[in-house]
């Protein structure tokens, strides 16, 4: 399976998300199991996740302009939402796309977008987190298939900066006090140090 024939049902979806970000001038990465089949193994994934950077003032105008590129909130009261979950619900209505678009507020969010970088996949060419950046993410959120990913983000990308993923890692496990996504990150370093020898 590549890389592109997991993503050809969502390629429109990602065109017209790129095409509503640029047209509002709103920096942003596509997060989730699009940057994970992009950057490690290509993986079947039915929705899009987004960080971008906007300031709230601006979220109403930002809403109201994405139904040009087909986008609709999936709430009755989508800022209402946001405003308390920092995540605006919508979806892509000429593919029935669900996507997720999460407004950067912490440091290392802004961070991520900032340092994001293009990729060109089927003609549509797509902003994503750096490797490092993702499997920092991915670490956090501590899920199964997160793991999954982090291993296949590594398998991808051999030279990683792992002093950065380390810090920051090791910062939002105690900034949580969830100790085991520092641990879990550690154990899969250590599994692939023993596979090696």
């Amino acid at each position: 399976m590549s890389k592109i024939t997991t993503l050809v049902p969502i390629l429109g979806a990602l065109r017209d998300l790129v095409a509503w970000l640029k047209d509002n001038r709103t920096q942003g990465v596509i997060m989730g199991g699009v940057a994970a089949s992009i950057l490690g193994r290509p993986r079947l994934t039915h929705d899009i996740d987004v960080l971008v950077l906007l300031d709230e003032n601006k979220w109403e105008y930002f809403l109201t302009a994405g139904r040009r590129f087909g986008f609709v909130p999936r709430l009755t009261d989508p800022l209402q939402f946001a405003r308390k979950a920092k995540v605006l619900l919508i979806r892509h209505e000429p593919s029935g796309i669900d996507v997720d678009i999460t407004f950067s507020v912490l440091p290392f969010e802004k961070e991520v977008v900032t340092h994001g970088v293009w990729v060109n996949i089927k003609g549509v060419r797509i902003p994503l987190p750096t490797p490092e950046d993702l499997i920092i993410m991915k670490a956090i959120a501590d899920r199964p298939r997160d793991l999954a990913d982090i291993e296949s983000i590594m398998d991808a990308h051999p030279k990683l900066n792992w002093r950065k993923i380390r810090r920051w890692v090791k910062e939002f496990s105690t900034v949580l006090e969830m100790p085991n996504i520092l641990n879990d990150l550690e154990k899969i370093l250590m599994g692939r140090r023993k596979q090696k020898k």
